[in-house]
């Protein structure tokens, strides 16, 4: 099985871009042995958990990926084969913490100065091609498809995407679209969705393996943080290796 992850994580760090490393381990696990993707994930998870330098990238992966499939269902059978074959890097990832409210909040379409609610449509034709005025609204609209137009829009900053990840009430349907793009390579943009309590820990709790051990201590004193969260931020932190101190203290 080290033979397999070191063939996955040679295959992760040669595709150039994060969307497509995501995009190769989203079928990878999605293959008929589901028992050696597990062992497979895994391996790649206790290798990054360690800090270990070349197997941060490859984990980096891991973690987009898992965070972006969020509640697919594939996910189900990961966690059932994590369990199974008591393969803790992966599981811990897969673990699910009680949300503060099962009910997502209701929010309402923005007001877009028309005189009227705009349509579906319209919304999605204004995300195309936003003035950097009309950004505050779209950045607010609840439609999923309005939030997929307006991410692939090349004006979108990496504020844009923090004010949205960390915005309460959340934005679910935001926040499950943002976590699967590249922005998550952004630690600021990681780290808005763990701090926010609305965020679904299916989300939340991967993002925490990408951490450093700064980011991990901080949520683990982090009031705005659930339980869960920060009880896998300190087992993260039991993991990291320590840096060595420098020549000069």
């Amino acid at each position: 099985m080290l033979l397999e992850a070191e063939r996955v994580a040679t295959v992760l760090r040669s595709l150039p871009e994060a969307t497509l490393r995501t995009a190769f381990l989203r079928d990878y696990l999605r293959s008929d042995d589901s028992a050696e993707v597990a062992r497979t994930l895994d391996s790649l998870c206790a290798a990054g958990a360690r800090a270990e330098g070349a197997a941060r990238e490859p984990m980096l992966a891991v973690v987009m990926t898992l965070a972006g499939l969020a509640d697919d269902p594939a996910l189900d059978e990961l966690g059932r084969q994590a369990a199974v074959l008591s393969l803790p890097s992966l599981g811990r990832l897969l673990r699910r913490a009680p949300e503060l409210n099962s009910d997502e909040p209701i929010l309402r379409t923005p007001d877009y100065g028309a005189g009227r609610e705009l349509s579906l449509g319209e919304r999605k034709a204004l995300a195309r091609r936003p003035s950097r005025a009309a950004f505050d609204k779209l950045l607010r609209d609840p439609h999923p498809l309005v939030i997929n137009q307006l991410l692939e829009n090349p004006r979108l900053t990496e504020d844009d995407i923090v004010r949205v990840a960390a915005r309460r009430p959340a934005n679910i349907e935001a926040q499950r679209a943002i976590a699967r793009t590249a922005w998550l390579c952004r630690p600021r943009v990681r780290m808005s969705p763990i701090h926010n309590p609305g965020t679904p820990s299916a989300i939340a709790i991967p993002l925490l393996a990408a951490c450093t051990r700064p980011e991990l201590t901080e949520i683990r004193s982090s009031s705005e943080c659930s339980f869960p969260l920060r009880e896998i931020a300190l087992e993260l932190l039991g993991l990291r290796t320590v840096p060595p101190p420098s020549a000069e203290q």
